[in-house]
This record gives structure tokens, C-alpha cells and sequence, in this order.
């Protein structure tokens, strides 16, 4: 194992760093914003590529094929994770936006299931498919080039602005769709409203690409470019089972309780105590603004206190949270408030370090991939399927038990995150 360098290291980011790292958070944002307006606007465009006369049969049609999408992620972590540890952490981004952005494009521009009949979903699977295995490479590559561009005493800082950009990027999509329903008639929005939206998306792609193309590559690659090496996922999976199997633990916790925080608590609010839903969603978007203002602090206290020293924090902190937040939970915009914003500032220990901790793990030539592919599959599972186990436990009576998912959830982080070597200070 590569020793941890515990000598003096530089805190300070040189121009051409601070250059990447907001190339690499923009891009980042732009890609999330093409994600994130699917979802805003699939109750909009639903009925335009799914033939019934059924709203309802059509929204569902509409989000089946959203789900489809995080079907493709582990296959884009591995394919596009090899790509990039291959041919070079600048390639590998402006294939991940070039793909996410171009597909967006295309849903903007698809005819409808009345002009061209079966073709029409059929395009939309395509097309989300593709952004699907764009978001499984985006997540390995950009956490690759920001902490390979960083400063080594600020690499927790720079890993940062990964989680950052992509509720940046979600907030984005929110508020494109906040806009155009205020300012188009409903025969509009319904029209070609929703088409502008896919637009706009693409278009910023085209920003985001721009901006990846200006980047010098990061040094950690251009160190091993020239070295023959073999296939990435075979290296990693044979030569780094520890470390990959050590991502996905890292992963458990985090992306369960954030999906369970993020996702499910404003609907358990409102069923659970009667709020109105939009002011338990208003709770939930403020305290997710602080939620992304606070996760470059978190990536700084990191790079002071250390990896394990803030994870902990994080999963000791749902241990003991966890309860509570479910049992004192009231109908007041307050309560709902004060309960997400307690929950978002532990989960910042979890957010601000993941990209960090997980590139630590690897050595250049498979460290995109070892990122990429271990945290997708953990997504996959344990983060997509958490909305799910919640509302069946809310609709079998047994909401009472939610906080007990939470508790082993964080239980699981502790253990892993104790076990796991620091590697603050670790050469890359």
C-alpha cells in the first residue's frame, strides 16, 4: 500500500487549478441540469410520447423510463470509467457532456407518439438510456480530474464541488421548471414549453463542453499516459478488490440516508403529520441551499481533521439523529425545516469527502474506473431502492420503522468508516 506522505503539503491552488476545478464543477452542473429536467418535467411531456388517453398511464410509462436510465449507470462507470483511465480524464469528460447534452437535444426535438407512433417512446428509451450511461462515467471521471488538479492539502475542498455542482445542477432544473410554469400558459408549456426546457439543457452542454475542452490534463494522468496498461475494470477488479469493495461500503450509508432525506422526507411529512406537500418541498429546497453553501467547509474541515474524523461525524451523527427526527417531526414548516437542515449538515461529512476518499483508494491508471463503477452498483442498490423500501414500510403501517432503516444504514457507515485506513496526505 502506497504510504501516507505526512510531511508539509501545499494548501494552496495555483490559477491553472482554480481553471480546472471550475471547469470541472460548471461541466459537472451543466451535466446534472440535463439529468434533473427529465424528472421536472416528465408530468408535462408524458402524454405526448405515450399513447392511452390516460394521464396517470402515461406519467408512469414516462417515469419507468427514468428509472430505465440508473439501469445503465454501472454500465456507463465501467465503460466510460476504462475510457477515461485510457485515453485521459479531459476525454473521458467531454464524452460524458457530449452524450448527456446531445441526448437531451434529441428529446427536444422528437415528434410525438401522434406523428410517429411507437417510435416516439422508443426514441425517449433510446435517448435516456444514453444519459443514463453518461451520468454512471460522469461521476468517476469529474471526481478523478478535480482531485488530480488539486493542491494535495486541498483535495478534500476540490472533491467538493463534485457534490456541489450536482445539487447545483438539480436546483437548476427546479427552477427552469419553477419559471416556465409561471410565465407559459398550460397550453403552452404543454405545447413546446417542456421543448424549450430539453433545449436550453443541450445548449448548456454546449457550454459545459467548451469549458472541458480548455483544460490541460491533469498531471497524475499524463504521468502514466505512455505506460501500457492493461483493461481498467480487469486491473481494478483483480489488482484492487479491497479498495473497490471499500467504495461501495463508503457508499451505502451516504447514498441511502441522502435519497431517504432528500426524496422521501417531504412526502412522509406531508403524509406522516398532514403538511401541505409544497411547504414541506419549500423546507426541503432551503435547506438544501444551505446544504450546498456548507459543503466546501466540510471539504476544507476534511483536509484539516482528516477523512475517517469527518465520516464518522457523519454516521455517528444519524445514529443518534435518527429517531428523534422521525419521532418529533410536526406539521409546521419549521419542524420540517429545522429537521431536513440538521439532517443535510451531517450528510455534508458524507458529501464533501465521497469523490475525495473514493480517488484515494486508486492509483492513476484505474481510478476513474475504480470510482465510476463500485459507487454506481452501491447507488444502484442501496440508493435507488431507498425511496422504494420507505414507502412500502409507510404503506404496510410500518412508517413508525423508517428511522430504524436510517439508524442501520448510519450503523453500517460507522463500521466502515473506523475500519478504513486514513488517507489524508496519500500521494496520488
Amino acid at each position: 500500500m502506497t504510504p501516507v506522505d505526512t510531511s508539509v503539503v501545499s494548501h494552496r491552488l495555483t490559477a491553472q487549478q482554480r481553471k480546472a476545478i471550475v471547469a470541472g464543477a460548471v461541466g459537472n452542473t451543466v451535466e446534472w441540469v440535463d439529468w434533473a429536467v427529465y424528472a421536472t418535467f416528465a408530468p408535462v411531456f408524458a402524454g405526448h410520447f405515450f399513447a392511452g388517453g390516460n394521464d396517470t398511464t402515461a406519467l408512469l410509462s414516462t417515469l419507468a423510463v427514468f428509472a430505465v436510465g440508473f439501469v445503465m449507470r454501472p454500465v456507463g462507470g465501467a465503460v466510460l470509467g476504462a475510457y477515461a483511465d485510457r485515453k485521459g480524464r479531459k476525454k473521458g469528460l467531454t464524452l460524458t457532456i457530449s452524450l448527456m447534452a446531445g441526448a437531451s437535444i434529441v428529446i427536444a426535438l422528437c415528434p410525438t407518439y401522434a406523428s410517429i407512433g411507437v417510435l416516439a417512446p422508443i426514441v425517449l428509451l433510446l435517448a435516456r438510456l444514453v444519459q443514463g450511461f453518461s451520468a454512471g462515467g460522469e461521476f468517476g471521471s469529474s471526481s478523478a480530474f478535480l482531485i488530480e488538479s488539486a493542491a494535495p492539502g486541498r483535495r478534500a475542498f476540490a472533491g467538493s464541488w463534485q457534490q456541489v455542482s450536482v445539487g447545483l445542477g438539480s436546483l437548476l432544473a427546479a427552477l427552469m421548471g419553477t419559471i416556465l410554469n409561471s410565465t407559459l400558459s398550460d397550453a403552452d408549456l404543454h405545447g413546446w414549453g417542456w421543448r424549450l426546457a430539453f433545449g436550453l439543457a443541450g445548449l448548456l452542454g454546449l457550454v459545459g463542453l467548451w469549458l472541458r475542452v480548455s483544460v490541460h490534463e491533469t498531471e497524475a494522468f499524463s504521468k502514466i499516459s505512455a505506460k501500457p496498461r492493461r483493461n481498467p475494470v480487469v486491473a481494478m477488479l483483480r489488482d484492487h478488490p479491497k479498495a473497490a469493495l471499500r467504495v461501495a461500503g463508503v457508499t451505502i450509508a451516504g447514498t441511502l440516508i441522502y435519497y431517504v432525506w432528500v426524496s422521501y422526507m417531504p412526502a412522509y411529512a406531508h403524509l406522516a403529520t398532514g403538511i401541505p406537500l409544497k411547504t414541506a418541498l419549500l423546507a426541503n429546497t432551503l435547506a438544501m441551499v444551505v446544504f450546498i453553501v456548507l459543503l466546501p467547509f466540510g471539504g476544507l474541515l476534511s483536509d484539516r481533521l482528516g477523512r475517517k474524523a469527518t465520516m464518522t461525524m457523519f454516521a455517528a451523527g444519524f445514529v443518534v439523529f435518527a429517531w428523534p427526527a422521525f419521532h418529533f417531526l410536526g406539521n409546521s414548516f419549521w419542524s420540517v425545516f429545522v429537521i431536513e437542515l440538521i439532517g443535510l449538515v451531517l450528510i455534508v461529512g458524507y458529501s464533501a469527502n465521497c469523490a475525495v476518499i473514493m480517488a484515494e483508494q486508486f492509483p492513476p491508471e484505474v481510478r476513474t474506473t475504480g470510482i465510476g463503477l463500485p459507487y454506481a452498483l452501491a447507488v444502484a442498490i442501496f440508493g435507488g431502492t431507498a425511496p422504494y423500501v420507505t414507502t412500502w414500510l409507510n404503506a404496510n403501517h410500518l412508517g413508525n420503522l423508517v428511522w430504524v432503516y436510517v439508524a442501520a444504514a448510519a450503523l453500517i457507515g460507522v463500521a466502515v468508516y473506523l475500519t478504513m485506513p486514513e488517507t489524508k496526505g496519500k500521494e496520488l
